[in-house]
């Protein structure tokens, strides 16, 4: 299978992050079972790609391979130039703030003992920021601009609802001015309205510093809203992708279509498996599907072909 490029949001953007042919595999008893399997996409400077499937599809492990927090088995994850997957952790921990993560629960994501303001600050510290009041102030202004207001920042994880404890973790993401944030699932445990707000503040932070972004969704809803560009992941390969707009207007794959009924279907809001996802395969590690041709052209290199 080949891979496409994501079409940049602008025609003239250059590419920023590639990964190709990346490979996970995590070890069992019974031997290695492969989560990612020759996965490839690109990203523009600055545009916003979702990647999306049920779970144990392989999208969380695809994102911590992105920032490094596992390292994959092989294939490349190209930087702006730099090889990541490549680099030995003296070596990566330089470009660790160029690239940082919202997690998906806002509850265990957060250091209990500590207040806000702290949380945020401590970036700032590791970062080389030596001066407490200069990390203090900078870590307030974060917090201002994600719209928690200056009574909360002596406030500690627990004393926040789950929306404002997800604004606190964007925040302290964003302390090392990174130029690509991955959300892993960053919406998923929030009601609906606090989904929408989080939402509305990633567009505008993207808006206003130009930030490139990951998306891992389950949810078609979260992909329409945050992101130009899909991939849709199916037992670690990759089955679909496209612009967003085009890919939920007219999925070629019925794994795709299965997930764009069960985003429709309000039994799937409630907890309950829809009836249209049964008639999709389960996502498999062992078993990995074959891919189908991809929904817009192809203007990028080869993928790797398998195993």
């Amino acid at each position: 299978m080949s891979q496409a490029a994501v079409t940049p949001d602008a025609a003239d953007a250059p590419t920023f992050l590639t990964v190709e042919d990346l490979v996970v595999d995590y070890p069992t008893p019974s031997g290695p079972v492969r989560a990612v399997d020759h996965v490839s996409f690109s990203v523009p400077r600055g545009g916003s790609l979702a990647v999306v499937g049920e779970s144990g599809s392989g999208k969380s492990t695809i994102a911590c391979a992105i920032v490094r927090l596992l390292k994959p088995d092989s294939g490349r994850i190209v930087l702006d130039g730099t090889d990541l997957a490549a680099l030995p952790e003296r070596r990566l921990r330089p470009l660790r703030r160029r690239v940082q993560m919202v997690f998906q629960d806002p509850y265990g994501s957060l250091a209990p003992h500590l207040t806000a303001l702290e949380i945020v600050a401590e970036p700032l510290r590791v970062a080389g920021v030596k001066d407490r009041t200069e990390r203090r102030r900078r870590a307030a202004g974060l917090l201002d601009r994600v719209g928690l207001p200056a009574s909360a920042l002596e406030r500690r994880p627990n004393e926040f609802s789950g929306g404002q404890r997800q604004r606190i973790g964007i925040a302290r993401a964003l302390a090392s001015e990174p130029d690509l944030l991955v959300c892993d699932e960053a919406t998923s445990a929030l009601d609906v309205s606090v989904q929408a707000q989080v939402l509305d503040l990633l567009r505008e932070l993207r808006e206003e510093t130009g930030i490139t972004y990951i998306v891992i969704a389950h949810h078609l809803g979260v992909v329409r809203e945050i992101s130009s560009d899909v991939v849709v992941l199916k037992a670690g390969r990759v089955v679909e992708r496209g612009r967003t707009a085009d890919v939920l207007a007219a999925p070629v794959e019925p794994y795709t279509r299965a997930l764009r009924r069960a985003a429709l279907d309000p039994t799937a809001i409630r907890g309950v498996k829809p009836r249209t996802m049964a008639a999709s395969t389960p996502a498999s590690a062992t078993a990995v599907p074959e891919p189908r041709p991809p929904h817009t052209p192809l203007t990028a290199p080869p993928e790797g072909t398998g195993k």
